[in-house]
Parts: structure tokens; sequence; C-alpha cells
């Protein structure tokens, strides 16, 4: 594309962008934000050096619209510029700052491409490109855009510590721990440098060493949300969540940046769910929808856009899924409220994952279930609804927003059945339940316990949320039970340790794939007489077709809402470490539940 191009591309494009899911993020550095003042008032020097006096009134104009933080104007501005230069880079980078902080990337991205171009002695452009690159979780380019940086600009902190988070992002936590650590020997007063290191140790599960280290950040700088913020996320992982929506509110009031403040937004509303403030943490969830998200799903649906209060008797309903697997489960336990507020003459139109449609067409048969399809487009993922006739929904909406009308309270779940009434609002097939019954038989004698111990997702600081497999010995070796193996993925090196180790052979379920077939995953969950693990899509199918439920989980876990039980899935019982990472209490109490399951069968 032409630059000539590229400034009618960008100035056609609308200022506004579709809706971002995303879930909070469990800690964030430091990477300052695209054009900060050092920056802007960089290029106002570079402004001065211009031969063409015509364009430097213009350019001055942009510099104090973004200094105002007004990114449209300055946007408009830049492109002003470039309309009767093309070839100016300090324009190019005006627009890419002001693209970026409207939430264009796609157009940011070409924009900085060309400053870098134009002006490969301004290292705030690496830099900038850097940001965006990392944000939009292209690491390797991140990682070559800082290196640029720190050899133009040595002498700036904020090129360490940027290389340092995407080389911890890559993997290489001894590496950045060790460039950090380096920086802070000859920068100590540097908070970012502080606040960035904790994010690491808390990643690694080191959550005392992050509390200092957040702690540090902030007593150098009490003005630094961000590492507010962090400290409020450990506090989140020690059990207190009251003091993290503290801290998380303080964080707020500090915040200067519409990325930032989407950011902190969702993460109160994780807080405020886990302090049982229902109706506040579900109207702060939206923040996930905010176009400040640069990795997550678009939602490209046509139709008027579904909001609380809105009557939907009578009418026609299209309920899309969103976040993971295991989140569209989990929200589907809303659907039954839906269906019945819909009435007899409404209708419901459920647009889930492909491997999800059998199980939710057989447990909503009166609703048409199809699936969602999620393409790139500008970079970004872009999810729709093929098989739906569009021009017949009256309504949508992501799945998730329907909570804030129909979980406002405690109260708005459904509580444990009453016999004969069956558990779980999702319906495993009869069969298929029948025939798993009927060869579980052929396993090892004792009560059939399905074990879950891990989530294919568990990169970066999620794995803090599970145990290591060692340290699910005392509940494997718990004797006369029959172990039946139903993790998803490759799992060929637990189940060997397993056996050489624990001197335990779990067995795994023949003519089934755990990952693909998940229709049949929920109907052998419900041939169990126990099904034991963390959160992940396995474990939420089976409790949401009422499978016998034990859930392992981390201390002040959201999706608990503020309780000692699981909401979402009354039957199940929960298992939970007054501390994140201090295992094993809990798999000894495992344990002794499950020597109590054998006595008893």
């Amino acid at each position: 594309m032409t630059r000539k191009a590229m400034i009618n591309a960008t100035s056609s494009r609308a200022l506004q962008n579709a809706a971002l899911p995303t879930p909070p993020k469990l800690a964030m550095g430091d990477m300052g934000e695209a054009g900060g003042k050092d920056a802007l008032a960089s290029l106002n020097a570079a402004v001065e050096e211009l031969k063409a006096l015509a364009i430097q009134p213009l350019l001055r104009r942009a510099i104090l619209a973004l200094n105002r933080e007004d990114f449209d104007t300055g946007g408009k501005l830049a492109i002003e510029v470039l309309e009767r230069d093309e070839e100016n880079g300090v324009a190019w980078y005006l627009l890419g700052i002001a693209r970026e902080r409207a939430g264009d990337f796609p157009s940011s991205v070409k924009a900085y491409e060309a400053a870098l171009q134009l002006l490969p002695s301004h290292a705030e452009v690496a830099n900038d490109l850097g940001r965006l690159a990392y944000r939009m979780g292209m690491h390797e380019q991140a990682e070559k855009l800082f290196r640029h940086y720190v050899d133009h600009a040595p002498d700036r902190p904020e090129g360490v510590n940027n290389l340092a988070s995407v080389i911890r992002d890559r993997g290489r936590r001894g590496e950045a721990i060790d460039l950090l650590k380096t920086a802070i020997m000859s920068r100590p007063e540097s908070h970012m440098l502080w606040n960035t290191l904790g994010t690491i140790l808390i990643e690694n599960g080191d959550l005392e060493s992050a509390f200092s280290f957040f702690s540090e950040a902030v007593r150098l700088d009490p003005k630094f949300g961000k590492a507010r913020y962090n400290l409020g996320q450990v506090k989140l992982g020690l059990g207190d969540a009251a003091g993290a929506l503290e801290d998380c509110e303080e964080a707020l009031k500090r915040v200067v940046t519409a990325d930032d403040r989407a950011m902190m937004t969702l993460a109160r509303s994780s807080y405020c769910l886990a302090l049982s403030r229902l109706g506040e943490g579900w109207d702060d969830y939206e923040a996930r929808l905010s176009p400040q998200f640069a990795d997550l799903t678009n939602f490209n649906i046509d139709r008027p856009r579904w909001k609380p209060g809105d009557k939907i008797s009578g009418k026609t309903l299209l309920v899309v899924g969103e976040q993971g697997l295991g989140d569209e489960v989990l929200f589907a336990n809303v659907l039954p409220d839906v269906v019945r507020k819909l009435g007899p003459d409404g209708k419901l139109r459920i647009a889930v994952e492909g491997r999800l449609v059998s199980l939710f067409q057989r447990s909503f048969p009166d609703a048409e279930v199809t699936a969602h399809t999620t393409h790139v487009w500008a970079t970004r993922p872009l999810r729709s609804a093929p098989n739906t006739d569009h021009e017949t929904v009256d309504l949508w909406t992501p799945i998730g927003s329907l909570m804030r009308e129909f979980r406002r309270n405690l109260e708005d779940f459904p509580g444990p059945a009453v016999p004969p009434a069956r558990e779980g609002f999702l319906t495993a097939d009869p069969k298929r339940v029948a025939h798993w019954k009927k060869l579980l038989k052929t396993a090892p004698p004792g009560p059939k316990v399905g074990l879950l111990w891990k989530s294919l997702i568990s990169k970066d600081a999620r794995q803090r949320y599970f145990s290591p497999f060692d340290q699910w010995a005392p509940v494997v070796k718990t004797p006369g039970v029959s172990f039946v193996n139903l993790q998803y993925g490759d799992c060929t090196e637990e189940l060997a340790r397993a056996e050489r180790d624990f001197g335990v052979k779990i067995w795994n379920p023949p003519g089934i794939d755990l990952k693909k077939d998940l229709d049949d995953v929920a109907a052998l969950c419900c041939a169990m007489d126990q099904v034991i693990g963390f959160s992940n899509a396995t474990l939420n199918l089976g409790a949401a077709c009422g499978a016998p439920t034990w859930l392992v989980t981390a201390p002040a876990a959201w999706t608990r809402l503020g309780t000692d039980r699981y909401p979402w899935y009354p039957q199940t019982k929960v298992f939970s470490p007054a501390q994140t990472g201090d295992w094993g209490p809990v798999m000894a109490e495992i344990s002794e539940d499950l020597a109590a399951l054998v006595a008893s069968y």
C-alpha cells in the first residue's frame, strides 16, 4: 500500500470499533502510553527544525491536541499535514499515536511503520510501535523494536522495562529478572522497573516478594496507578478481595488513559463479584467489550443489541457465546431463565462453539442452535453467526451480558434440585450415559472417579491457579478408587508418572477424543460416581449436566461469587486453599473425602 493510499484509508476509517470482550488480566506492567509527554516534547523540538514552515502550525496544533487527550482532532490535523507532505515522518508518528489511542490498531501499525522509516533516529517511534506490537500479541516483533529503542536510548529506563516485559511473556523469565535487577541497581528510583519485576514474581507464584516490589513502586511514586492496581492483584491472590477492590478504586482515580481504565474496570468487576456485589460486578464486566482491548473478538451482527430492561417476551433473541469454551458453558446457566422470559411466543437462537451445538440443541429443544464462526479481520478476530437468519432477529447479545439482568443477586441462581428433579441445566445424551456406565464396569473395581488437573491455556500467570501434577499424589494414592482420565490434551507424561511414582494406573476411556467429542465427554462425566478437578472446559461440561463434582479452585476466585460454594452448579463441592499455591491441605482433604466415598460405595 502506498503512503497516499494509507492516508486515504485512515482518513476514511470510522473513528469507532466493534466491541472486544476480554477476560481480566492478572497483572500488568507499565510500558508507558502512546505519545507520552516526553515523546511529544521531543516532537515539538523536531518541528522547529522543519523547513516547511507552512505545516509547522498544523503539527504544533496536533501535538497540543494529543497533549489534551483529543485524539480525534490530533489525528485529523496529522492527516491534513500528510495530504500536503506524505513524507513527513512527524505527522505519521502523530497519526499513529492518535489512531492507537482511539483504538484503531491496524491503522496505527501502518502509521508507526511509515514514521519509523522516515525517522529512524527517533527512538520513541520504535518504542511506541513495539508497545503496540506487544499489545497485539506480536511479541517477536516487539522484542526487536524494544532492542532498537534500548540501543538508541540506553539511558531511559522504559527501554529496559519494555524489553524485559516482552522477554517475560516469551517465556524467558529468568533473563527478564536478571535484566531488571541490573537496571534497578543503577536506577533504584525507577518505579516502573520495581513494578515490572513484581509482575514476573507474581506469575512465578511468589506473592510475598511481588507484594514487596509493588509496595516499593507505590512508595517511589504514590500516583503510580498501575502499581497500586497490581498490589490489589496480589491481595486477591492472598484471599483479600476487599483489599484488592480498595486498591483498584485508588488506582482508577489516577488513571489517565482509556485502555488502563478499561483494564482496571474489568478487574474491579471480578473483585465486586468475589465480594458478592453482583449487580456492580456485572455492570463493570461490560468493560470487557471496550475497543481498547486489542487481542480478542469483535462481533459482526448487524441487529439491535439487547440491554437490561428490554422487553423480550414474544421476540426473537440471538445469544452468542463468548470468551472460552468453558465460559460459554458457565454462562449458559442463565438460558433457562431467558427461555421463560421469552414466553411461548418468543424464540431463542443460540450461537455456540461448534463442538457444543448438539449438546445445547438437546438441552434447549425449542431453541435454534448453530455454530458461531470466527475469522481474522484487520488483525482482529471477528465473530459472527452465519447460519442464523439475522433479518428475523429482534435483539442479540453476548451471553455474558445477560448476567446484568438475570443474575444480579445470589438468590437469582438456581438452588440444588429437589429429587426427582435432575441437577444441571444442560442435558447429556442418555444413551451415551448408559453406554459409558456399562463400559466403566470394565475398569478397575471401586467408585469411578474422573480426574482433571490442568487447562491447555495454563500459560503465564494463569498457571498459578492449577496445582502441579506431583501434588495430586495424596488423592491418586487413595486406596479403593478407580480413577478415570478425563483430562484432554497430551497427558502421557502425567499418566506414566502416576503409574511409575504413585503406583496407580489411571484408566483411559477408549473410543473418545476428550478434546473434540464434547457431547460424549458430557455423557462420560455423568456416568461417573465423582468428577474432581480444576475449572477447565470438561469440568464445566460435566457440572452443567449435573455430574457429581468436586471443584478445586484458588482462594477468592470471582466465579465463587463470594461464597464457599459454586452457585453456577449447586451440586458442586468446593475445595480451596487459604492462599494461592498452598495445595497440600486441599489435596489431603480431598483424599479424606474420597476415602469416605469408598467406604460408602
